[in-house]
């Protein structure tokens, strides 16, 4: 049985922190702010470190639990190893430390964001932010349903997936690419057609 804390925006924390506290417009001008400034002054290794002191502060003043937000940035971790190692060949070890840092925190702060604001804030805050630039023909309401639809889908395909892993690993099957590959791809498949006719059936478009 999978955790919800192993899926990454999966999971909402309903705690009484400051950072919950905040309104959702707030969070999301600050998160916006903080990846601007990550990626244009983090260019040494320190100031990598300093984000992500910044962003671990973060997590402490919301009262994440540190084995929440472990098993929450497991696959991104991992991830950005493997980059990393890349990159260090290529440029240099100061060059992929920076790097992972830098992307580490820029990643954690995004799940901080999912993991104290509610989907359905976070999607209503747009909305509203939006909705000024309707009279101009920028359909909100659609992108709004995208960017909602979005969210959900990129922790059940997570979910999907080990899922698969776990299967094929009861199976023996470890080492077979398509035993992963196919029931993936077919669980894909199934749940958007059955999200789309739902979205026909509600009147949602085409």
């Amino acid at each position: 049985m999978i955790h919800p804390a192993d899926v990454p925006l999966g999971l909402y924390l309903n705690h009484k922190s400051p950072v919950h506290r905040l309104p959702t417009a707030a969070k999301l001008i600050s998160v916006i702010a903080f990846l601007l400034l990550t990626g244009i002054l983090v260019d040494t290794w320190l100031g990598g470190a300093i984000a992500l002191a910044i962003v671990t502060l973060a997590y402490a003043v919301a009262k994440v639990p540190p084995m929440v937000a472990f098993r929450q940035l497991r696959g991104a971790v991992i991830i950005l190893a493997l980059l990393s190692l890349l990159l260090w060949w290529r440029a240099g070890g100061e060059q992929a430390l920076t790097t992972f840092l830098a992307l580490l925190a820029a990643i954690a702060v995004a799940i901080l964001l999912t993991l104290t604001t509610r989907v359905s804030d976070i999607m209503d805050t747009l909305t509203t932010a939006m909705r000024p630039f309707a009279r101009f023909g920028l359909p909100v309401e659609t992108i709004a349903l995208a960017l909602s639809l979005t969210l959900r889908m990129i922790p059940l395909q997570v979910m999907a997936a080990t899922e698969v892993l776990e299967a094929r690993k009861a199976r023996g099957t470890t080492g077979s690419i398509l035993a992963f590959g196919v029931p993936v791809v077919i669980r894909t498949i199934n749940r958007s057609k059955a999200m789309g006719d739902s979205l026909i059936a509600r009147g949602e478009g085409e």
